[in-house]
């Protein structure tokens, strides 16, 4: 991996790389893995904000460590070096994960939400449209563009009524990709993400915070009084689905735009998650329960009738299956094993 910040002319001259935004993030982060795995040379931005832990985002980059990946700390907003990261490595693939996520902040701080998640992203395709060789551009957007839908989301339904300025953001991305797709032609792919978790994953998402609270004999705060429930879909089921939807062409010839669902299309009771999860760690949480917050939704539930019919993807992973292996991840992670031969030495 080469960390560097500025751009300089790669030796080779080769011009397929494929960007991926957002790299030291959760879902990017995976990508990247993903993408190095299969012999990809790939170029990565982040910022590095610290709305989370830096230390975690820099820990993600030295797992992405090999010759075939650059990165770049850059901004989204930063329309020069993003022109000049275009100039000199010509991706031709795009995979733009790049945001500042978090519902709840979006109430808090709604002008980041503006600059990085709807600026940054014209930004992003502007710089596609100039160069006029991105052959795939994939992007995230969220479950949360369903709003409080309490039913089986499928992409057809009406979405214009979210109820928080992160999911607009969202929303709006999906609007202002259509129009790039129709108006320039390029091939651009949204993916609604359900409720991703594993390792890696984002401390201030429920499965990593009540993990590590259970592990610490701290109590966890369960929203809605534990009556919700969540699609909650392991990162290698995403990270397959976004590769499937990088790789796909067939279904362009028609439509330059497509949305899609990747869900594990089997919601689960909070509840009972954390009951999964208090198996794997061996310990009972203390439950305290809270109402509902700003912004949030009773359930969330993917119909994926359509990815699975054009991209050919399915789920894998049961939470039976990815919270054990979430579980693992944090204790080594954050030492937790240690700290227990530490207390009884």
């Amino acid at each position: 991996m080469r960390l560097s910040g500025g751009l300089r002319a790669v030796a080779e001259g080769r011009n397929d790389a494929i960007l991926v935004t957002g790299c030291a993030g959760f879902i990017g982060h995976a990508v990247v893995r993903a993408l190095l795995d299969r012999g990809e040379r790939v170029v990565g931005l982040d910022n590095l904000n610290a709305y989370y832990d830096p230390a975690l985002k820099q820990a993600r980059l030295v797992e992405c460590a090999a010759s075939r990946f650059t990165f770049f700390p850059i901004d989204l907003c930063d329309r020069e070096a993003l022109d000049r990261l275009f100039a000199v490595h010509k991706p031709t693939r795009i995979v733009h994960l790049a945001a500042q996520a978090g519902v709840r902040y979006s109430f808090e701080n709604p002008g980041a939400y503006i600059d990085s998640n709807i600026a940054g992203f014209v930004n992003v395709l502007e710089c596609a449209r100039a160069a006029g060789n991105v052959e795939q551009m994939v992007y995230a957007s969220s479950s949360s563009v369903y709003g409080n839908a309490n039913q089986v989301c499928s992409v057809t339904d009406a979405v214009e009524q979210p109820i928080s300025v992160y999911a607009a953001t969202k929303r709006a991305n999906e609007l202002i990709a259509h129009v790039y797709a129709v108006q320039w032609g390029l091939r651009l792919t949204g993916l609604r993400y359900f409720t991703v978790y594993g390792p890696w994953g984002r401390p201030d998402m429920a499965p990593l915070k009540f993990a590590r609270a259970i592990f610490e004999g701290r109590p966890i705060e369960v929203y809605g009084e534990g009556d919700m429930r969540r699609d909650f879909t392991f990162i290698d089921d995403i990270t397959r689905g976004t590769l499937r939807a990088l790789d796909e062409r067939h279904h362009f010839s028609s439509v330059p735009h497509r949305i899609y669902n990747l869900g594990n299309s089997h919601p689960e009771p909070l509840l009972r998650f954390i009951e999964v999860l208090e198996r794997a760690i061996g310990r009972t949480a203390q439950r305290v329960l809270r109402p509902m917050q700003a912004g949030d939704v009773r359930s969330t539930a993917a119909d994926i009738e359509l990815t699975a019919r054009e991209l050919n993807w399915q789920p894998t992973t049961s939470i039976e299956d990815g919270v054990p292996r979430l579980v693992d991840w944090v204790r080594r992670y954050y030492g937790y094993e240690k700290r227990a031969v530490d207390y009884c030495s």
